[in-house]
């Protein structure tokens, strides 16, 4: 199925529930999938594990990602991302099935940055969750980690997107690889990079439209996006973060509670990395069971 996202057509997957009814009307979930990612990978594994627990959902490909148009591909533009979110609402709302009043949304890794960005403003959703938010922002400007980041060196990598803008004027943009490829990994490779090769680059977790690849200027637009800054107007609806023990990422779920207003669920995964949410059966289980019983208590 297709909706469109402004002037952009969106490709999406919408799974049914198990004995559809089409005189029956449901609560239905937005799934948005992570940076670089497309909708056959996590996002229709929630999107698929959540349906079957009574939901429809929604898993779509991001405008410039893989069976939706935009151009130029593989630009991650945070403006266009939480824009299709609000359009996947508005799909829903639409659809004769889809009780418009029981909407909820949920995000993976960037997409859960987007997807609590979004929901500050589209008080169409009801209900919001994340696994293993990611925000694009404090990422770009500290690092994963937090690791500190001067201000020189942020100018000076702006500096060096404004002419790279320049060159591009009229042109093709640069285009780099997202993720290291499994024979470029060395003993320095960050656990989160060699994680991330393991579950886009193999069998595992790869896709063909998932090309691993990203416009280098996207960084411009992510240096300055706050996607929690108004995280306060989700409440009084429910905010749910579900995140690793052992996830890099941890802290940007963290950061996320601690500036939301009630109600608000931080879970944490034992033993759990970032990537090990995306696919493992012993960690997305536990996730989607917690899912499953917060949109089914807020989307009555």
């Amino acid at each position: 199925m297709t909706f469109l996202s402004d002037s952009v057509t969106i490709a999406g997957n919408l799974y049914l529930p198990p004995g559809f009814d089409t005189s029956q009307t449901y609560p239905a979930i937005v799934v948005s999938h992570p940076w670089g990612g497309v909708k056959e990978q996590t996002a229709g594994l929630y999107a698929r594990s959540l349906a079957e627990q009574g939901f429809i959902t929604l898993a779509y490909d991001a405008s410039h990602y893989g069976e939706s148009g935009g151009e130029p591909r593989n630009l991650e533009d945070p403006s266009h991302r939480v824009r299709d979110i609000s359009s996947a609402v508005t799909y829903l709302s639409n659809h004769p099935q889809v009780d418009a009043a029981r909407i909820g949304t949920l995000g993976i890794c960037a997409g859960g940055g987007y997807t609590i960005d979004e929901a500050q403003t589209d008080l169409r959703v009801r209900a919001v969750a994340t696994v293993a938010a990611y925000d694009m922002g404090a990422a770009a400007r500290e690092g994963i980690e937090g690791a500190p980041v001067s201000y020189e060196q942020r100018m000076a990598q702006l500096e060096e997107i404004g002419a790279q803008l320049n060159r591009e004027a009229g042109g093709e943009p640069l285009v780099q690889q997202l993720v290291p490829s499994p024979d470029q990994l060395t003993a320095d490779t960050p656990s989160f990079f060699r994680e991330a090769a393991d579950y886009y680059l193999t069998e595992r977790g790869g896709h063909p439209r998932a090309e691993n690849r990203y416009v280098v200027t996207s960084v411009g637009l992510h240096m300055g996006y706050f996607p929690f800054a108004q995280i306060e107007a989700i409440s009084p609806r429910p905010l749910l973060l579900i995140t690793g023990e052992n996830a890099e990422t941890r802290h940007f779920s963290q950061a996320a509670y601690d500036a939301a207003n009630e109600p608000k669920e931080l879970v944490i995964l034992p033993g759990a990395s970032h990537f090990d949410l995306y696919d493992k059966a012993e960690h997305v289980e536990p996730a989607v069971e917690r899912m499953s019983a917060f949109f089914t208590e807020h989307l009555q």
